[in-house]
């Protein structure tokens, strides 16, 4: 049981390694609302997951008094939306800018992740370099981004964490384990200094901190990852 303050009866169905999962436990936190976590094997749905969102069958969903809400960015808006006064605003005030916000979250989802993801995958040197040279653009794009969301300030969301923040930061403890074992370094504080920075802020966040995985056991689970990745067909 996660605690914090009473938002009705709320459940999160997840998975520890999800960097979706991870996104709506930090945003959980850092609204101080009090949940019940219920860890999803993956290889073995529960029913409770099968009935909650029956349509992708996937984590995380949230509910909330018995009504799910699937989708992580659609779990973070609800969030921001079900509990407006409660800890910072996830998604900014200003009509434009809310829209800007959606925007970039959406492009870490659909665009970023998606080319991020053949690096993740890749089993040998020459797949890691054409990966690794294959998702510098949209990391490129994101410093751009930053720049633009942040006008300056420490976050994606201004002076605090918001709905981009959380989409992309997500992604941070797999990035550095990623990059450990590849030998790359896709957040490069010469190329990217507005995204290297960034992220040593958003870590450093106490909603972040107490709720991102031990790099330790995400390496394990990589390794692992991988290394039935690399199988021939058919072993166990």
């Amino acid at each position: 049981m996660a605690g914090g303050e009473e938002a009705g009866e709320l459940q999160l169905l997840g998975a520890w390694m999800s960097p979706w999962v991870i996104r709506v436990k930090v945003a959980l936190q850092m609204k101080g609302l009090g949940y019940e976590y219920i860890e999803e094997d993956l290889q073995r749905k529960s029913d409770l997951l099968l009935r909650s969102n029956p349509v992708h069958k996937k984590v995380p969903v949230l509910i909330h008094d018995g009504r799910p809400v699937c989708e992580s960015l659609v779990v973070l808006e609800y969030v921001d939306e079900a509990w407006p006064g409660t800890g910072p605003p996830l998604l900014p005030a200003d009509p434009h800018d809310r829209a800007t916000a959606r925007f970039w979250a959406t492009y870490v989802n659909d665009t970023f992740f998606q080319s991020w993801r053949a690096l993740f995958r890749s089993t040998t040197a020459e797949q890691r370099a054409e990966a690794f040279k294959n998702v510098v653009p949209q990391v490129e794009t994101l410093e751009r981004a930053f720049k633009e969301c942040s006008k300056g300030k420490d976050f994606f969301g201004g002076d605090d964490v918001g709905i981009v923040d959380l989409a992309l930061g997500s992604f941070l403890g797999w990035i550095r384990v990623v990059d450990e074992l590849a030998g790359t370094n896709l957040l490069d504080g010469e190329k990217f200094p507005g995204l290297a920075a960034w992220a040593e802020r958003f870590l450093a966040v106490d909603a972040v901190a107490v709720v991102m995985p031990e790099a330790g056991r995400i390496m394990e689970h990589y390794k692992g990852f991988l290394a039935k990745l690399a199988a021939p067909a058919g072993s166990s």
